[in-house]
């Protein structure tokens, strides 16, 4: 079973104070993934769209999101992205402020399960989440998905 750490780029770790809106927090949680070509514009964009039409349908806990779309969408490669911002940023009005973003580009329907299956390892519990949402850096961040 691979790591949680294989699916990531160390460049795709980032801690940023916050973000103008949840808009400009896709585009940052998806910018690394983007300039390494693993996704198209039109991946972003897709997501967008439909946050627009059916609402954030990537929240996966209080605080927490996986911005994705579909396949066809512009994923080219399979690729994950951990961003963290320390002020956190509304998607919705009913749930609490997004601090932590986990892009996700999958190029096919199956590549991406294995990652799925380690991160929900790691978003289960309580204690990891905190220690996720208070790193102080991203060499934190790094050491915390290694356990994993």
């Amino acid at each position: 079973m691979p790591s949680l750490m294989d699916f990531f780029d160390r460049e795709s770790i980032a801690i940023y104070s916050s973000a103008d809106d949840w808009s400009q927090a896709i585009d940052l949680s998806m910018k690394n993934i983007l300039e390494r070509k693993y996704i198209t514009p039109d991946y972003i964009q897709a997501i967008k769209d439909t946050t627009r039409e059916i609402g954030p349908y990537y929240l996966l806990a209080p605080g927490i999101a996986m911005p994705h779309a579909r396949p066809e969408c512009g994923a080219l490669h399979t690729a994950l992205s951990f961003t963290l911002l320390r002020q956190g940023v509304s998607f919705d009005a009913e749930s609490p402020p997004v601090r932590l973003l986990i892009g996700l580009a999958a190029k096919d329907s199956d590549s991406h399960i294995e990652a799925i299956q380690a991160l929900s390892e790691i978003l289960c519990e309580d204690e990891v989440i905190d220690e996720l949402l208070n790193s102080k850096n991203t060499e934190e961040l790094i050491n915390i998905i290694q356990r994993y």
